[in-house]
Formats: structure tokens, sequence, C-alpha cells
């Protein structure tokens, strides 16, 4: 983690004058000087704000129509996160961009996606390694809906297009201690989870439908980045002639209700900042 505020760089502090060493917001500090310069100095614990560098692994895009005005994923990844303290940088996996190390960033976040976790794309197999890497390096990764599946899969999870059909729109959400109220947009879901993975949220749609890896990966097949205007935009762009037309009008019914897309941010947020076993690394 990065951290902001605090004295002069030592590179700067032989040729700084004694009294201009940390002499701002630093009133209370006492040096005994001599001739010679600064013998000895006493500081109060600052408070240092971190910054944590959460990498976006972006594995699809929001559709042309929608993505001027709206946004693409990253861009809704980072206005979900706000007022976390947290610093983003993207990685365009599904454009052919090279992986970055896993120690690139504090943390990771993979996207959602059109594309299926068991489709033939030559960045999904290295993608799957760079998982089981950040598992192993117990670097916090997050998976939302392709993500949440990509991470089963690399995982040894089974990941399929679901004979049920499709889940799309506000959609309850059971997480034990509290039921969410989230956006949905998949018909490919987790259907036999990893043996590492623990169910940590489920909806009578989809049973695997929030995994946790302890304290390295979690992973949610909901949208709580897609707003309801997206959800609307989703249904003219991509869901006319795909996603039957009875559960495209009862997504419609249902967006004006309040999500709890806040909640799971929060969660989001909780889950990158937990201490853990190992810290960054130089990339």
């Amino acid at each position: 983690m990065r951290r902001k505020g605090g004295c002069l760089p030592p590179s700067e502090l032989r040729s700084s004058p004694p009294e201009d060493i940390c002499a701002k917001g630093m009133g209370e500090n006492r040096a005994r000087l001599t001739g010679r310069g600064v013998l000895a100095l006493r500081f109060p614990a600052v408070k240092r704000e971190l910054s944590m560098l959460i990498g976006i692994l972006q594995t699809g895009h929001a559709p042309d129509a929608l993505a001027p005005e709206m946004g693409d994923y990253p861009d809704m990844f980072q206005r979900l996160l706000a007022g976390n303290g947290f610093t983003f940088k993207t990685w365009g996996v599904v454009d052919g961009a090279p992986l970055p190390g896993i120690h690139e960033a504090d943390g990771w976040l993979i996207t959602g996606s059109r594309h299926g976790a068991y489709e033939d794309h030559p960045w999904i197999p290295p993608l799957e390694a760079f998982i089981r890497a950040a598992y192993a390096g117990h670097v916090p990764v997050v998976g939302i809906c392709f993500g949440h599946q990509i991470i089963a899969k690399a995982m040894g999870g089974r990941v399929e297009k679901y004979a049920g059909g499709w889940s799309v729109g506000p959609t309850d959400y059971d997480f034990g201690s509290e039921k969410l109220r989230l956006n949905a947009w998949h018909q490919d879901q987790v259907v036999a989870k990893p043996e590492a993975a623990e169910v940590i949220g489920t909806s009578g749609f989809c049973e695997n439908a929030a995994l946790l890896y302890d304290d390295r990966m979690m992973t949610v097949q909901a949208h709580p980045e897609f707003r309801s205007d997206f959800i609307d935009g989703l249904i003219r762009t991509r869901g006319k002639g795909v996603v039957p037309d009875p559960l495209l009008e009862a997504a419609e019914a249902k967006l004006a209700e309040p999500l709890q897309d806040k909640t799971m941010a929060a969660r989001i947020a909780a889950f990158f900042k937990q201490p853990r076993e190992t810290q960054r690394k130089a990339g």
C-alpha cells in the first residue's frame, strides 16, 4: 500500500535547514540543535492515509450504444467503489493486453463479460493461471459475474450454460445475515463449486451465487455495478431476441425498486481492506 503525507524524503534531509524538516503541520516537534545541525528529533505519532491500488482485469465491454453515456465496465466499478480510498488501473485482457504480475496491484477485480468461461479464447488460459497464482500469493481477487465464473473454473469448479434459462434484472440474494437485492444478467452459472470455495450467497435461481475462498478471493454472480438504467439499456440492446420476452418484461416492471448495491460495495471494500498473510511486494 502507498502512504501519503509525512516528512521530507531522506534525499532532501542533508541539504535542508534543520528548521525546515517536517516543519509544516508539526509545530510541536522539538529538536536539540548544535552548530552542526540536528542531533535528535522527537515526532508525535502521525496518521498515515493508505491508498490501495485495485487492478481491474477487463474481460468484456458495455454495448457501444450505452458506453458513451453510462461508461464501460471499469468506469462502473470505480463509481461503485468510490469513497473507499482506492485507486484504479485497468488492463484490457479481453482486448489482448498482457496480464500483469500479481503484485502490480494490491488487489484485483475481474469484470463481467458476454463470453463464457468455457469458451475457447486465447486470453482465458493465461487468466486462469493468473487467478491461481494470485490465490497462491494471497493477493485478494474479487470476481463479478464472468469473473465469478472464471475464478470457479480456474479453481476446479464447473461452469455451464444453465438449462434453467436466464436471470435478469433486480434479483433477491440470501447472504445469510442479510438479504440483498442486486441486478443480474446471466444464463451461465457455477453449477459445481470448487473444493476451496464456501457458498456465502444464494438465490432461487442460482445455488452458488456468491463464493468465498478464505481471505483470498470473493466472487459474486450478481452485478452490483449495474444501475437500473443500464439494465434497461441491456434489455433494449442485448436482450431482445436472446432473453425470453416474459423475463424481460418482468425485469422492466421491477427496475424502479431499490437495490442494495451500496451494501454489496461495502462488502467488497471490506474484503479488499482486511489484513492478510502477505503484503504487496515490488512488482
